[in-house]
């Protein structure tokens, strides 16, 4: 007796010197958080202060450099009106006057509280106010007493250093005050490190604190929950039949028996009594060829592993069931073995499912469309063989993967529309953008329908897709040239109209710089002349694109043609831009005008060599080639035969592909005004367009441009109608 209640007081001062440990650091951790804490707000105290030091310096210098520029704006808009005397300068001037004197006024009160900086603010003022009087005097004088009379004023050299004075005291100021802001800057960024490496501390303190505290208690509620022990291991079967249902939940034991079935296990040995069931084997209803199965899988979860199974079943009544059981193993505390504890759900309907699915995804590898379903998260759970042939992925790549990461470059305001039209109407149709295994941007004709479950509830997403990606792109190609061809039309009339304007005009020009000899009218009307001739040329441009660039056809030889080109662009173009050339001496021969193709390489070049302001390399290129059916098919400008394909590259900056779509439209240009017609590129289409030929463009930003350029190539026989400048040349080579 005496025994056991030493062995209770033991317990009991073991258990006081627990609480007293848990109260001491209990106490110690909230002293040290303090402590922390107030670290913590010391070093937020230095940094605001800090902080708001350095947003004062900053204010001053951008006051500083708002009076640079604002008495910078008044002496222009002054110097404006006194030249031109136009009311609106002034106005500028006064706006600029008053700008200037309400900075001044600004920065003396953020500088009134610092002598320092009230000491160049003091000399500062009155240069400032001196120089707007004498701004304000010369316009005096230039109202009173007109121009001459101000412009002596203006070139004396005290008005001159007057404003060098106030710039270099400006610049003194503001390098002086920059490098107060640096510091300022510096010691804040210091104070903020200080700041973290503190928290840094604190908070591992802290956490050393927090594990030795829980440590503690995790020990004393281990002591606790070892006085339940018995208490939970009555319960643990009872709860374990409760949470589980209702699938069918039993018990079996190490020998194969069942020891407990609830009631949903019952209906589905279809039994009405546990009493049929207790204590007889569990394999006694499952198929023989799932036996040896199972009997591993019982064996494995009573040496306390878990483990799945699919198996059939035959009732009592000789229903046949798949089942799917997920085997769980329940220890006895007791000796330490395990029970096996089975949570076993039909599947029956799920498997003829999935055998239904099998079926009709045969009928449906038939199709030559992209089939898939996914489901709401929007995992692939079908993919047809059409979609293996479309998109390039093996449905074993693709099943589980989510759709929209798989063949989408970003979720786009259409698709999520589709997405909640399906879910609303239960279909959608429309078109999509998507990416192919090798990363092909396609166009897809897609029909979505949506797939509900027995209860009506939102299932899955059936989706049908055709791709239509050719034939968007013919379409593309029809709409860009009927809009040329309007835009052809039009420009044709205003052309006229233009000349109609233009040739009086230089005709006037003409007569004056006959009548007007002297130098300061000549060069005026000069500069008119050219501006009308340069007026006529590019009305000459557009009428050649309206009219379709009719003109007199021979036979032309590419190549001494392209070694033109080459010698010009090694005599006029930029060093820094490397011209390389291939160019073959069997190419056919083009019927056409020299002209005019002289024309199209000229402009296409030249655009080359704008694309590339820092240098690069220009390539030309020409081959034979032969343009079949296949081919003619993808451009709807191509037919069958035979071309010269001219190929010029350039490494310059490229083009989006929004440019890319309006770079043949007239008048259309990139570049800066005064340096472009936008007529160059439209006007070498009708010029390609009317020898029966086209082109194609392809481009990267950053990565270049490549325009190909297709000419029917002529008959042998006709090579007798070669053009006589050209004959000379093709000759000599």
């Amino acid at each position: 007796m005496e025994g056991i209640c030493g062995r209770k007081g033991d317990r009991m001062i073991k258990k006081w010197y627990r609480v007293q440990k848990l109260k001491a650091i209990f106490i110690l951790a909230l002293a040290v958080v303090f402590t922390n804490a107030v670290v913590s707000y010391s070093n937020t105290v230095k940094l605001i202060s800090n902080q708001e030091w350095v947003t004062f310096s900053y204010k001053v210098v951008t006051e500083l450099e708002s009076i640079q520029s604002k008495l910078k704006d008044t002496e222009t808009a002054q110097r404006n009106y006194l030249i031109t005397a136009d009311a609106d300068d002034l106005q500028t001037y006064l706006a600029a006057y008053q700008k200037t004197n309400s900075n001044i006024r600004i920065i003396s009160k953020l500088t009134a509280q610092s002598h320092q900086k009230r000491q160049w603010i003091s000399l500062l003022e009155p240069k400032i106010s001196n120089r707007l009087n004498i701004l304000q005097q010369e316009i005096s004088l230039r109202q009173n007493q007109g121009f001459e009379a101000v412009r002596q004023r203006i070139l004396s050299d005290k008005d001159k250093q007057s404003s060098k004075e106030i710039q270099q005291l400006i610049h003194d100021s503001l390098e002086v005050e920059q490098n107060l802001l640096h510091q300022g800057m510096q010691q804040s960024q210091a104070s903020s490190q200080k700041a973290i490496v503190t928290f840094f501390i604190a908070a591992v303190v802290d956490l050393v604190l927090v594990t030795l505290l829980y440590d503690l208690l995790w020990r004393y509620i281990r002591q606790l929950q070892q006085t339940e022990l018995a208490l939970r291991q009555s319960e643990n079967r009872l709860r374990a039949m409760i949470d589980a249902e209702p699938e069918c939940i039993q018990l079996i034991a190490k020998d194969g028996t069942i020891l407990e079935i609830n009631a949903e296990g019952l209906a589905m040995m279809e039994v009405e009594s546990a009493d049929v069931l207790i204590g007889k084997p569990i394999d006694a209803v499952i198929v023989p060829e799932y036996r040896a199965a199972f009997a591993d899988l019982h064996k494995s979860v009573c040496q306390g592993n878990k483990g799945t199974l699919e198996f059939e079943i035959v009732g009592f009544q000789g229903t046949r069931r798949y089942m799917e059981t997920h085997a769980v193993p329940l220890g006895n505390e007791s000796d330490g073995t395990f029970i096996h504890l089975a949570l076993m759900r039909d599947i029956t309907q799920q498997k003829q499912a999935e055998q239904k699915i099998r079926e009709q995804g045969l009928l449906l590898d038939v199709s030559s469309d992209a089939i898939l379903v996914r489901n709401l998260h929007n995992q692939i759970l079908f993919w047809n063989q059409g979609a293996e042939r479309l998109y390039g992925w093996k449905t074993a790549e693709v099943v589980g993967k989510n759709v929209l990461q798989l063949l989408y470059k970003d979720i786009s305001p259409q698709l999520e529309d589709a997405y909640l039209r399906v879910m609303n109407t239960g279909e959608w149709r429309g078109e999509l953008h998507q990416l192919t295994r090798e990363s092909k941007v396609i166009i897809v004709e897609s029909r979505w329908i949506l797939i509900r479950d027995d209860n009506g509830h939102p299932k899955s997403i059936l989706s049908v897709n055709t791709e239509i990606t050719q034939q968007k792109q013919l379409e593309a190609q029809l709409l860009r040239s009927q809009r040329l061809e309007s835009i052809g039309t039009l420009a044709g009339g205003i052309v006229h109209d233009l000349n109609n304007i233009l040739s009086p005009i230089l005709m006037s020009v003409q007569l004056l710089q006959k009548k007007l000899p002297d130098s300061q009218s000549q060069q005026i009307l000069q500069t008119l002349e050219n501006n009308v001739k340069r007026g006529a040329n590019l009305l000459k441009q557009v009428l050649s694109f309206a009219r379709g660039i009719e003109g007199k056809q021979t036979i032309v030889q590419i190549q001494p043609l392209m070694a033109e080109i080459e010698q010009i662009i090694t005599q006029t173009f930029p060093k820094s831009i490397i011209c390389q050339t291939d160019i073959p001496k069997n190419l056919w021969y083009v019927r056409g005008d020299a002209t005019q193709l002289h024309q199209v390489l000229i402009n296409l070049v030249v655009n080359a060599r704008d694309a590339m302001p820092n240098g690069g390399i220009l390539r030309i290129a020409a081959e034979n080639l032969v343009i079949g059916e296949h081919s003619a098919q993808i451009n709807i400008d191509a037919k069958v035969g035979s071309y010269i394909a001219i190929v010029v590259t350039d490494t310059g900056m490229g083009m989006s592909s929004e440019v890319q779509q309006r770079i043949f439209e007239p008048f259309f240009t990139t570049k800066e005004v005064g340096k472009g017609t936008g007529l160059g590129l439209s006007t070498a289409l009708g010029i390609i367009k009317n020898h029966g030929g086209f082109v194609n463009v392809y481009s990267q930003v950053g990565r270049g441009t490549q325009f190909t350029v297709y000419l029917p190539a002529s008959t042998s026989r006709d090579t007798h109608l070669l053009s006589p400048e050209l004959e000379s040349v093709a000759g000599d080579g």
